[in-house]
């Protein structure tokens, strides 16, 4: 899954969005920090989709996913669903189109939600660009606007600003492309990227403050860094592993606070945690829970208490392992457990 795929819903309860063979599962708690569903539903009904679906998720609370579907013989189109609440069942899927007319997959898309709740779908088109379609003011969806760029790589990572207004950033050759809204509802534009050393695949962003998102990536070296609009990239610390981070913001001893977490090279789960856009002030890993296959991913969240929680997840067995913080001191965990 492109995104963060442990969500906390509308209603305070958590939800995990899960691939498997050619559909998206789901899984919630029946209660507030309660058991969770004996199985995972599906979503969006029976249609059959290509692996790489991705998730976004709105102030609302709302899910948003879109993926590839078969739609021919050698072509596909993307289709797009909303989950509002974790315990009812995801809408329908609604295709949405090709952002070249026609053809087959053009690369992984990406979702993210405006402050207003409507969804917004990211892929890269067969000129090397990125694409757009997003849902329209008054309902429905606009057509698809060519975003331009060139030699897009990887995924692309959206992100809502806490002013409600969309990013994105995306992967390209020596360096990083970036774009934003101007105003509600308005196409993003380009503005000036960065060039650096960086690795395709690696990209996550986050809303930091009321003025900018950070992007955290993996550089050429193995870093991981940070790098904000408008400033230079910042080496934060050594990558604990492949893979792009998964990042949130909490609340740690009465600090704005960012937590991190990546699978390790080792297996485990790596956390590390700074105070947010303080990226001077260090930061450094400590790895939890057991030994995970090479193929897991890990998401972080934020629970119903606003307390950070954690979850991974191994494709091939569909196994999903949880932790919450401690009421303790710093960034302590409970014990991993299988849901």
């Amino acid at each position: 899954m492109n995104g963060d795929w442990l969500i906390r819903g509308r209603d305070g309860r958590l939800t995990v969005y899960l691939p498997s063979g050619d559909a998206v599962l789901c899984r919630a708690e029946r209660g507030l920090g309660g058991p969770w569903e004996d199985a995972p539903r599906t979503v969006g009904g029976a249609q059959k989709l290509h692996p790489g679906a991705a998730v976004g998720q709105g102030t609302d609370g709302y899910a948003h996913l879109a993926a590839w579907r078969p739609t021919a013989p050698g072509e596909s189109g993307l289709v797009h669903s909303t989950h509002f609440r974790p315990h009812l069942a995801a809408l329908d899927w609604t295709p949405i189109g090709h952002p070249d007319k026609k053809g087959d997959r053009t690369g992984p898309p990406a979702v993210t939600v405006d402050g207003a709740g409507r969804g917004y779908v990211f892929v890269r088109n067969g000129s090397g660009g990125v694409s757009l379609r997003n849902q329209k003011v008054k309902g429905g969806w606009g057509g698809w606007l060519d975003l331009e760029g060139h030699g897009v790589e990887g995924e692309l990572a959206p992100v809502t600003g806490e002013s409600g207004l969309v990013e994105l950033y995306a992967c390209a050759p020596g360096g990083i492309l970036h774009w934003r809204q101007e105003g509600d509802g308005k196409k993003p534009v380009r503005t000036e990227g960065v060039d650096t050393s960086v690795r395709a695949g690696t990209l996550r962003a986050l809303a930091t403050s009321a003025e900018h998102t950070t992007l955290f990536f993996t550089d050429g070296s193995g870093d991981v860094c940070a790098w904000r609009p408008g400033e230079k990239p910042v080496t934060l610390l050594p990558s604990a592993g492949p893979g792009p981070v998964s990042a949130v913001r909490c609340v740690i001893e009465g600090h704005d606070c960012t937590v991190l977490a990546q699978r390790s090279a080792s297996g485990r789960v790596a956390f590390a945690a700074y105070p947010t856009e303080q990226e001077s002030a260090g930061a450094w890993w400590t790895e939890s829970g057991p030994r995970l296959p090479a193929e897991a991913v890990v998401s972080v969240a934020l629970d119903e208490h606003e307390e950070v929680v954690a979850a991974s997840l191994t494709p091939s067995t569909g196994t999903v392992l949880l932790t919450r913080r401690k009421d303790e001191p710093g960034l302590a965990l409970e014990a991993w457990r299988e849901l």
